[in-house]
């Protein structure tokens, strides 16, 4: 890990990314990207050392209050993240000044900060959001290599529910020949029923593959699935959008059955759901 000074650390639309890089080790990750020029080793993470001052800089300037969104780009709970704190200290920030949270992880070292999240949920509103892609443990261990588990997020997700915490999971990606399979679908979508989460992100059955990840990914597919590269070039060449030969199936299976469990399932109403800050907080804060 390095530090680094960030110049800002809130964009447009109210996110932040506290780290640059990431220890998690999943074969398929976007983040490695070469279109994000990032100038350092993958796993070598830049820290932004100075994103608490500049979060509450930026929270004391907002007018009014708002979602403030973080993993989108990097996890927030990396390995090096229950020695620096750095989330914790951001999520103290928003609590503080009342403002929501919308966070996403892959893993269950969430469960660390589950009092403050219970604290920025009743006084204004906190959504915890969970990848889930490999119902089979085995398989999720080849694939997300030095993250919890599947059934580790499902618990997580299940505590999340005890504390009356709403959740969204992303199913994302389905990863062509590999977890591609209806056993595979049914069994994270019964944990997420299970765990009553509000909503369920899905962008179709597949992958998104370019510069700097592919070659990765291809890397990864050679050491744990010898001839697997062969039969993704042979299948979608150089495409950006790999989609699985069981798109139609499977996204049938989906939607039918979030239609089914009462499950948000379109990624406008998720994303709307996502970016909505209470109106009573909102006005409770304009007059006091």
């Amino acid at each position: 890990m390095h530090l680094i000074q960030a110049k800002s650390i809130l964009s447009a639309g109210n996110g932040m990314n506290l780290y640059r890089g990431c220890t998690h080790g999943c074969i398929y990750c976007d983040s490695r990207s070469s279109c994000y020029q990032m100038s350092h080793d993958f796993e070598d993470i830049a820290v932004k050392g100075n994103a608490p001052m500049l979060l509450e800089e930026a929270l004391r300037k907002k007018r009014r209050l708002c979602m403030i969104g973080t993993g989108s780009m990097c996890d927030p709970y990396l390995h090096l993240e229950e020695q620096l704190r750095l989330t914790r200290r951001c999520l103290e920030i928003i609590e503080k000044y009342g403002f929501g949270l919308s966070i996403l992880t892959k893993s269950d070292r969430i469960l660390r900060d589950v009092d403050l999240l219970c604290r920025i949920q009743e006084n204004a509103k906190c959504v915890v959001q969970m990848t889930l892609t490999t119902y089979d443990e085995k398989l999720c261990r080849i694939l997300e290599p030095h993250v919890c588990t599947t059934r580790q997020r499902y618990h997580a997700l299940k505590v999340m529910q005890s504390r009356h915490i709403p959740t969204v999971v992303w199913l994302s990606p389905i990863l062509p020949f590999l977890n591609d399979t209806e056993q595979n679908l049914r069994g994270i979508l019964e944990y997420c029923f299970d765990a009553g989460v509000k909503g369920i992100l899905c962008f179709g059955m597949g992958v998104t593959l370019r510069e700097g990840d592919r070659e990765y990914f291809y890397a990864q597919l050679d050491k744990y699935f010898p001839g697997m590269k062969q039969q993704y070039i042979r299948s979608f060449g150089n495409a950006y959008e790999c989609s699985s030969p069981n798109q139609r199936n499977l996204m049938s299976i989906f939607h039918e059955e979030c239609r089914r469990h009462g499950v948000l399932h379109e990624p406008e109403q998720i994303f709307h759901y996502l970016r909505e800050f209470p109106e009573k907080t909102q006005q409770l804060s304009l007059f006091s």
